[in-house]
């Protein structure tokens, strides 16, 4: 009876270890560019997660036990995100995976995350190839193409501009966005007069400006993240362009107002958070995290946070550690946080609403809102 009693003492040792109950602590995974030329996304994505597992410990935790984040530094490069993924996975034992970083190394790790069929959400990475790695892989923000057919609709429908010109980043970001504009532009009356590719290396926009100048277009569509976008908008400015300039959420940061300078004012965006929302979950967002990190919210942060908030909903439903009840788990997220009402279709997409930002008087204001289901819907394979 005491040889009996001892192997199911260490039966049930094993199984609590076997599905993460046993630790302290339940944990995630997370990565971000915490150095290099993305520091600043990595850094406000970081700090919103952050926040997210704060609040939740602080409510109690999930089950009993406290949410901790295991955080690497992807420097916003494909190559970086492979190892971590396989880190996170091997020797921290993470149950969920969540990317607070770029497409590239999104889709990178995402692959990694399929093959161990450990959940991963990326939180604001936009290919489309992200979720199709497989049932694991979720996406909590909106694909590139979709928000690229929400800036045709905001120019086209919105702003009633027509003669557009085109300013493309040459990457994941810049072409998805490229492509869902394209593909609406006609349907909301938008005539495409040219289109221009810079890299992610540029800061000197000479030679387009001057094609753009002569080109006098009614509005201008340009990808790019804020250290891009903010010295291309100033140069469009200083040029004497003075046509409505409609970005997206890479520009979605204070550090583009402070680059761009007085170049900013009027400047629209596409993105996921409305600093003028009077939703409790996006209004305490907003106040929270500008408490936690000294500077106002951005959309990255927001998205972090966001998915956080579904990981941990869904392990708590789930009651376990175990990948496949929480994958399952995530599947039926319903959650409203402060970037929407967040709720996957088949292929791991959301379908929520665009918030249309403007800069007045140096800060981001409301402008306008996208509902349009049909048009925002993502693809379900």
């Amino acid at each position: 009876m005491k040889k009996l009693r001892w192997i199911l003492v260490l039966c049930f040792t094993f199984s609590c270890f076997g599905n993460g109950w046993a630790n302290d602590t339940i944990k995630i995974g997370f990565n971000a560019p915490l150095t290099g030329f993305a520091a600043s996304d990595g850094k406000s994505s970081t700090l919103g997660a952050k926040l997210a597992v704060k609040q939740i410990n602080e409510a109690g935790g999930i089950n009993g036990k406290n949410l901790e984040l295991i955080i690497y530094d992807d420097q916003a490069k494909a190559s970086q995100s492979i190892p971590i993924a396989n880190k996170m996975i091997g020797q921290d034992k993470v149950v969920v995976g969540i990317s607070g970083s770029y497409s590239a190394p999104t889709r990178s790790a995402a692959g990694i995350f399929q093959e161990a069929k450990i959940p991963y959400i990326s939180a604001y990475g936009i290919h489309p190839d992200i979720t199709k790695a497989g049932d694991y892989v979720f996406r909590t923000s909106f694909l590139g193409e979709v928000q690229g057919r929400a800036g045709a609709k905001l120019i086209g429908e919105i702003l009633g501009k027509k003669r557009v010109v085109i300013i493309t980043l040459k990457n994941d970001f810049g072409k998805s966005l490229a492509a869902g504009f394209k593909e609406k532009a006609k349907d909301f009356g938008i005539h495409i007069v040219n289109e221009y590719e810079y890299s992610i290396k540029d800061r000197q926009f000479g030679a387009i400006v001057a094609k753009v100048k002569a080109d006098n277009p009614d509005a201008i569509y340009a990808s790019g993240y804020y250290f891009t976008a903010g010295p291309l908008v100033s140069q469009l400015r200083a040029s004497g362009i003075t046509s409505p300039v409609i970005g997206q959420e890479g520009y979605d940061s204070d550090k583009f107002i402070a680059i761009a300078g007085k170049a900013a004012e009027g400047v629209i965006i596409t993105t996921s958070l409305d600093r003028d929302s009077t939703a409790p979950e996006t209004a305490d967002f907003i106040r929270e995290f500008e408490k936690l990190a000294g500077y106002p919210a951005d959309m990255v942060a927001a998205s972090a946070h966001t998915a956080v908030k579904v990981a941990a909903l869904a392990i708590k439903k789930a009651n376990s550690t175990d990948p496949e009840k929480i994958r399952d788990e995530i599947s039926k997220t319903s959650l409203k946080v402060s970037t929407g009402t967040i709720e996957f279709n088949s292929l791991g997409e959301v379908s929520k609403n665009v918030q249309n930002q403007i800069v007045k008087n140096g800060e981001w204001h409301h402008h306008s809102v996208i509902s349009d289901s049909k048009l925002l819907a993502p693809p379900e394979k």
